[in-house]
């Protein structure tokens, strides 16, 4: 296991190890919260969350054509999309979708405060 957490599958395993478990309870939240809506708020949630992601992704392709960063050898599976590694995406797509599922679950939160103020 070790040689996993150090090699080529460091960061994907980390990133899912991560990200995962606050999606899974993100996810949970919102379809408690929003039952029957719930297809509705993921057709709105997460188009902008992979717009988002795919033009961080962007970004940091042009940065790394750039020569502005670069990432180790050996650290990440390999493939790429452009000189962005897949891990590197992936980190990008998942970020914007636990900031949009938070801001829905923000806003429920919202809702059940104000439906509560007299």
């Amino acid at each position: 296991m070790s040689e996993l957490m150090e090699g080529r599958w460091a960061y994907l395993i980390h990133l899912l190890g991560w990200s995962l478990p606050v999606i899974a309870f993100q996810l949970g939240m919102l379809f408690w919260h929003y039952r029957e809506r719930t297809a509705g708020v993921l057709r709105a949630v997460l188009p902008p969350a992979f717009i988002v992601g795919v033009y961080l992704s962007i970004a940091d392709h042009l940065a790394i054509a750039a020569g502005i960063w670069n990432f180790g050898e050996g650290k990440h599976l390999g493939i790429y999309l452009g000189k962005v590694p897949l891990e590197e995406v992936l980190f990008f797509l998942i970020t914007s979708v636990l900031v949009s599922l938070g801001l829905a679950l923000f806003t429920a939160l919202w809702s059940l405060r104000e439906a509560r103020v007299p």
